[in-house]
């Protein structure tokens, strides 16, 4: 997949921005501050419909404006894509798909494929298992459109669930309660919970298979990106190994799934279990866990409460891995995304994903910026953001074109690559 052209409106520090984009490798260069993130935040939020940055719309949006507008335009499998989205903090964002509204927003999710590493993805290893639930829905939604509207019932009928379970709680500590069709409000609200878990056991047991079997694909991919990134014999094109000999790697790094349903099935590492069996031991986590629940006042069961452990040397790599380390993992965790996407997405006609680097290199010792340029070199198209041309290294090899990023502008450099 391929980012030709990208038109900005009142989008962060732009007023307007029209700019030109080639295939192969593009470097945003500007001091810090100056809206190289910017711009690349704006093809991340088409591919996810989030921001890596900030968690509220209201920040994309130009001091003063409403309304902030991207326009993209891609080429895909060799035919020409035209997106268009409106973002308005406060209402409903709108999207255009080659001219025609989108009935839903999130049916813009898989129509454009990016991975980017951020220096906030290093927040994937030290930080909270919010960050790798949220790394692995954005992959899942890219690859299976469809379960963004299964996460989004689940949070849906998990809202719901945990505000009866406060109610709850606060009879259990004499609050009063209105009888509801003759029955006792103790007795009704129990009934309805009971609807609720059905509801949470259905979506969640859909949407945890979906996040296991993403991992347990994504596993060899992590295991070879780690010595791809950590070692210098692995960066080497030379030893690019496909897809079906990486799980016979022997590697430092692994992942798993982590949760309490899974542990409850006792399912060995790397299997996935049947769909029912999930269901039914999801079910019968939330009914054993009924009065902590109502104790607590919310949900102690459910893919909202699972993690991706990362792990190195056999140990939680939290707590464990060195700054350098955990570097390590957290590029290989999106250059495995990468490769995923690219090479066994690929026979569905969408091509290899845009990569994104913002502000990588500069977060990079000498050693791992080499490695990594190596092993981009040979992408279809990669977006880098950098405050120095002195950032890149002499390894990202190939025709380089420079755009020059100050505040509102972006203009592409005359002589076209780095002095």
């Amino acid at each position: 997949m391929q980012l030709t052209a990208l038109e900005l409106t009142d989008y962060r520090s732009y007023p307007r921005l029209t700019l030109p984009v080639r295939s192969g490798i593009t470097v945003m260069v500007g001091p810090n501050g100056q809206g190289k993130t910017n711009i690349v935040e704006a093809v991340w939020y088409l591919a996810t419909l989030s921001s890596h940055r900030v968690p509220h719309d209201a920040a994309l949006v130009r001091r003063g404006e409403s309304t902030a507008i991207v326009r993209a335009s891609f080429l895909r499998a060799g035919r020409e894509l035209q997106v268009d989205l409106e973002i308005t903090p406060g209402r409903s964002n709108r999207a255009r798909l080659q001219g025609q509204n989108v009935a839903r927003l999130r049916d813009l999710l898989g129509e454009v494929r990016a991975v980017l590493f951020a220096p906030e993805d290093l927040g994937l290893v030290k930080a909270d298992p919010e960050g790798r639930r949220r790394f692995l829905d954005e992959l899942l939604f890219l690859i299976a459109p469809r379960y963004a509207a299964v996460k989004a019932d689940y949070d849906r009928v998990l809202k719901q669930r945990s505000n009866l379970l406060k109610q709850m709680r606060s009879m259990r500590r004499g609050g009063s309660g209105r009888s509801v069709g003759g029955l006792d409000p103790a007795e009704s609200a129990s009934s309805t919970l009971e609807v609720w878990d059905q509801q949470l056991a259905r979506l969640g047991a859909d949407l945890l298979r979906a996040r296991l079997h993403l991992v347990n694909r994504l596993r060899p991919h992590l295991g070879y990106s780690y010595l791809r990134v950590a070692t210098d014999e692995g960066a080497e094109q030379a030893l690019d190994l496909p897809p079906d000999q990486r799980g016979e790697v022997t590697s430092p790094a692994d992942i798993a799934y982590r949760s309490a349903v899974l542990d409850e099935l006792a399912a060995p590492p790397g299997t996935l279990p049947p769909a029912p069996e999930i269901h039914d031991a999801l079910l019968a986590l939330l009914g054993t866990r009924h009065d902590e629940e109502i104790d607590r006042g919310t949900t102690l069961v459910g893919p909202h409460r699972d993690d991706l452990e990362i792990r190195l040397h056999d140990f939680p790599a939290k707590g464990y891995a060195s700054h350098g380390e955990s570097w390590s993992l957290a590029l290989a965790l999106r250059l495995a995304s990468y490769d995923l996407l690219r090479l066994e997405e690929g026979d569905l006609g969408d091509g290899e994903p845009i990569l994104i680097l913002d502000d990588v290199f500069s977060e990079l010792d000498v050693h791992r910026r080499d490695r990594l340029g190596k092993i981009i070199t040979t992408a279809s198209q990669v977006l880098i953001t950098t405050a120095n041309d002195t950032d890149i290294p002499d390894s990202l090899d190939g025709e380089i074109h420079v755009v020059d990023v100050r505040l509102g502008e972006a203009v592409p450099r005359e002589s076209g690559g780095r002095p």
